[in-house]
């Protein structure tokens, strides 16, 4: 098999050659775009699931149908501990410009880059004992306004700045999304005051939506922040493949290369990779490279799997695993050792033997670093799938 040849693209946010089993989400966004464009109310758009099931390739093929219907389009990627502000007002400048060019009325375009302008330059007064921010300059050559978007409150500010950007997009006739991934790590502050804006803008029937992408615990995050965002998104939980999508993902690229699989091979694959996205793509790479000849067949996936599972362990799981320090790493080999599903804290500090209290700093870590989540009060599962395999298989 030539490996020049290769379609399967195991990688962070990449692209499946065959995008399978997220029929139901695209046309739900479809449907989104469609009636925010009529002026017809609808919600912001919520994805949430593991590690490697897909959610920002889903998010970036969202992006790419909106901005096929003429849409302005920007992109961000929380980061724990970073204002929303500046990345915000990127994206946002991002989306503007792709609109300019079509607008009638250059001084509308140059008075919401002004507004623009302000509001990223708004940072928040330092805190007492601390340097002010440097002053930060988009990039916008225009003068910045004032009185609008710039009073460093950053729940008035983006609300206001939202609404002047729908309006704009109103203009033409079209919207404006904002795409946020890794939204569970915005700090709980601007969390809210997004949420504050999202909540205008439905109010007002504005043409701008939000499409955030994230871990399970998400919309836990978004409810903590405001009561009404439980009724402010549209939810999408974002999981495994069925059957016949996982075989279809493997499938279609490979036959476009004029190569098959045989049926053994097929049930070898769903078992091994058990139907997620990016464990469909990282197997089907690896058994593409071992296998001699077309179809491939259950004998060359059980001479890969051992290669891309050692791909996988240094590369998916194992990195992630260094990132931890020694006592988030008892926790974590405590929680495998009580098996796959979300597991009781309290049971995990009587495998460890210490007292629960004693363990929220490990645990806390573990969250911050998006290596664990809280699935409900006092249970606590992994992120990555297979994590607690991966872990029950390693040395002590």
């Amino acid at each position: 098999m030539d490996p020049v040849r290769n379609p399967y693209a195991p990688g962070a946010g990449q692209r499946p050659p065959e995008l399978t089993g997220r029929d139901r989400e695209l046309q739900q966004f479809d449907v989104v775009l469609e009636r925010v464009a009529r002026g017809r109310p609808e919600r912001s758009m919520i994805l949430t699931g593991l590690r490697g099931v897909g959610k920002t390739v889903l998010l970036n093929t969202f992006r790419s149908m909106a901005i096929q219907k003429l849409w302005g389009t920007g992109k961000i990627e929380a980061r724990p501990d970073q204002s929303i502000r500046r990345p915000v007002a990127s994206a946002l400048h991002m989306a503007i410009r792709e609109l300019a060019p079509r607008h009638r009325a250059p001084d509308r375009i140059e008075e919401f880059l002004g507004v623009l302008k302000a509001f990223a330059q708004a940072d928040a007064e330092p805190a007492k004992g601390k340097t002010a921010p440097r002053r930060w300059n988009p990039g916008i050559d225009v003068p910045a306004a004032r009185g609008r978007a710039d009073s460093g409150d950053l729940e008035i500010d983006l609300t206001e700045l939202f609404v002047d950007a729908a309006s704009v997009a109103t203009d033409l006739g079209v919207g404006i999304a904002l795409y946020v991934d890794e939204m569970q790590d915005i700090p709980a502050d601007d969390v809210s005051a997004l949420c504050a804006a999202c909540h205008e803008l439905s109010q007002s029937g504005g043409p701008l939506i939000v499409v955030g992408a994230g871990l399970p615990h998400l919309p836990a995050v978004l409810s903590a922040s405001k009561s009404y965002s439980e009724r402010l998104f549209r939810y999408a939980r974002i999981d495994r493949l069925d059957r016949d999508a996982a075989d279809l993902a493997l499938l279609a690229p490979a036959e476009r290369e004029g190569v098959t699989f045989t049926e053994d091979a097929l049930d070898a694959l769903y078992q091994a990779a058990d139907g997620y996205p990016y464990f469909v793509q990282a197997y089907g790479k690896v058994a593409w490279d071992i296998a001699p000849e077309t179809p491939i067949s259950d004998g060359d996936i059980r001479v890969a799997a051992p290669e891309a599972e050692g791909e996988l362990a240094v590369g998916f799981f194992g990195s992630r695993y260094e990132r931890a320090t020694p006592a988030e790493r008892d926790y974590m080999r405590a929680m495998a050792s009580l098996g796959d599903e979300p597991v009781p804290t309290a049971n995990v500090a009587d495998e460890l033997g210490r007292k629960p209290s004693s363990l929220s700093p490990a645990r806390d870590g573990l969250i911050k670093k998006g290596l664990i989540y809280s699935a409900e009060r006092g249970l606590v599962a992994f992120t990555v799938p297979h994590f607690g395999h991966f872990l029950r298989s390693q040395p002590v």
